[in-house]
């Protein structure tokens, strides 16, 4: 069956939806060509998701851009997702401030190269005062990373006496993670067939409804996106209760 190209009522649309994009290596190796045309198809395929979501009228949507772990990978591929990084900055930015995006980065800015950091501080200064998608992407980011400087920092405070420990509750420690103000993501989606969340947003994911498709993310389309959203409209949330019915 084709993907559907409708989607969701907004009503029934999640709030946040982040997405793991997996599977340009993989993508690029089918057609006998380099990895770096797997990136490439991968930044086209960011463009026609972030442009369905503000279609719809998503609230809040977060891709896995480059996580910490990436910086292993060979040089020359690092520096190829680099200059995609800043392709991207320069031409699309302006396309997201005219379609009322906030765009904002989350991640360790202290390894970045001065103009990306300058290009990311850029772009979130021109869409800062829009009211549509905020879109977020996680760049150079490790959840087990986020986690323990958030409570390193929280331990330095309550050392120097300026914390005190007993107001340490799941919610106010989801105020010192980089996502704050930002709703945890309802649904999580992962391209290119694999069942894991490596590294990304696992405090924030505890009660998020997961999507594992096995299509490779450059070929992951807007018909496709829809499909996915429309499955998750059909499914119950308890967030660990049980359904009236079961109690009735």
């Amino acid at each position: 069956m084709a993907p559907t190209s409708v989607p969701p009522a907004k009503e029934a649309l999640p709030r946040h939806v982040a997405i793991i994009m997996d599977g340009n290596g993989r993508w690029a190796r089918k057609r006998h060509l380099p990895r770096a045309a797997g990136h490439v198809a991968g930044v086209a395929a960011v463009r026609a998701v972030v442009r369905a979501a503000v279609d719809i009228g998503l609230e809040n949507l977060t891709l896995y851009a480059f996580s910490s772990e990436n910086w292993k990978r060979p040089h020359p591929e690092v520096s190829h997702l680099m200059g995609l990084f800043r392709a991207y900055f320069r031409e699309d930015v302006t396309e997201l401030a005219e379609r009322n995006v906030h765009m904002r980065i989350i991640g360790n800015r202290s390894r970045a190269a001065d103009d990306i950091l300058a290009m990311i501080e850029d772009g979130e200064r021109r869409t800062s005062v829009n009211t549509g998608l905020n879109l977020t992407f996680a760049f150079d980011y490790g959840a087990q990373e986020e986690i323990a400087a958030a409570a390193r920092e929280m331990a330095r405070e309550a050392a120097r006496g300026e914390l005190d420990p007993e107001i340490v509750t799941p919610q106010y420690f989801a105020t010192r993670l980089l996502t704050h103000g930002i709703p945890d993501p309802d649904l999580v989606i992962r391209t290119s067939g694999e069942r894991r969340l490596s590294n990304f947003l696992l405090w924030q994911s505890a009660y998020a409804e997961f999507a594992f498709v096995d299509t490779l993310w450059p070929d992951f389309s807007r018909a496709e996106f829809f499909e996915v959203l429309q499955a998750y409209a059909l499914r119950e949330r308890r967030f660990g209760t049980v359904a009236p019915e079961a109690v009735a």
